[in-house]
Order: C-alpha cells, then sequence, then structure tokens
C-alpha cells in the first residue's frame, strides 16, 4: 500500500497491540508491518464500543499524521471465540454452553477489572448475570463501566447465572439488524 493511499483513510486489518480504556487509547500492529497505529477511544467508541481486549483483531481506516499512522474509523472487531469453549462459573467449575443462546439486553451493574469480575442485570428480570474477565476477553472486550448497554448470552450454572458472551448493544444491535436484512 503505497503513502497516499494511507492519507486518504485507507483499510487495515491488524491485531490490538493493547487499549487501555483509562487512559483512552491503545495500539493496533498492522498485518502489513510497519509502526504501531493510535487507536482513540472516540475512535472505538464511534463503533459503539468502549474498549477492546489485547490481541483482538481489527479491521481499521488509518490515516498518516505528523504524529504517526492513526485510526480514523474501527469497521470490524473480531475476538478470539471458541465455539467449542465452555464457561466457567464463580467458583471456576464449567458450565455447558448451549448453541444458539439469545443475545439479551442488559445493564452492566459494576465491573472490577482487578478482581477480574462483575455483575449486569437482564432487562426485565430480576436475578443478577455473573461476567467473568475471561468472557469479556474472548468477547472482544476489555473493561465494562456501570451503566453501560450490553448484550449477553447467559447460562445457568451451579451459582446462578453467568455470562458467556459480552458484546457492546451498539454493536449487537447493528448485528442483529444485518441478519434481519439479509
Amino acid at each position: 500500500m503505497d503513502r497516499d493511499a494511507r492519507k486518504d483513510g485507507a483499510e487495515l486489518e491488524g491485531r490490538v497491540k493493547w487499549f487501555d480504556p483509562g487512559k483512552g487509547f491503545g495500539f493496533v500492529v498492522a498485518d502489513e508491518g510497519g509502526a504501531d497505529i493510535l487507536l482513540h477511544a472516540n475512535v472505538l467508541r464511534m463503533f459503539g464500543q468502549s474498549s477492546v481486549a489485547d490481541s483482538s483483531r481489527v479491521v481499521i481506516r488509518v490515516q498518516e499524521t505528523e504524529r504517526g499512522r492513526q485510526a480514523v474509523e474501527v469497521l470490524d472487531i473480531t475476538a478470539d471465540l471458541d465455539p467449542e469453549a465452555t464457561g466457567e462459573d464463580r467458583a471456576g467449575a464449567p458450565v455447558e454452553i448451549e448453541p444458539g443462546l439469545p443475545l439479551e439486553p442488559a445493564r452492566v451493574k459494576w465491573f472490577d477489572k482487578a478482581k477480574g469480575f462483575g455483575f449486569a442485570n437482564v432487562f426485565g428480570r430480576p436475578e443478577d448475570v455473573f461476567i467473568h474477565m475471561d468472557v469479556l476477553r474472548r468477547s472482544g472486550l476489555a473493561d465494562l463501566q456501570p451503566g453501560e448497554a450490553v448484550g449477553l448470552r447467559s447460562a445457568e450454572g451451579p451459582r446462578g447465572k453467568m455470562a458467556v458472551e459480552v458484546a457492546a448493544w451498539e454493536r449487537a444491535t447493528r448485528e442483529e439488524q444485518q441478519g434481519e436484512d439479509e
């Protein structure tokens, strides 16, 4: 790809090197090589996510600036989801994930990245849904904020409901709408 193409917001694929929601930025390493690409939280929010997990695959539009390469638009984020994966409950016991679980609207109650877990409430249900950090990372997210709208796929574990997949709500509704249009 030539330098002029990058100035016009060329599309690149790569992996998230790291992203820190607290700092509001991170970096992407392009598959084609070259200098790291700055990924700012505002660009990520325009895609409908407040964070992205390290090592997630991304498709972005990149612009060359005086300070280096910078993402100007996120087109896609793909986490390393294992369809054969099992979740773990609060005590670490495996929980089977049923295929075809619905993506339900929920609101994050609290999430503590340092502790590695948190809880959300599915709309219309009284019980909390446990969210483990590993599930969050497999879902392509790095952190959750209290009050954040998300889509959850959850299963019944030995100690109650637990998330087996988490999606930013804006992205989940966009993907659901695309599926209906096809």
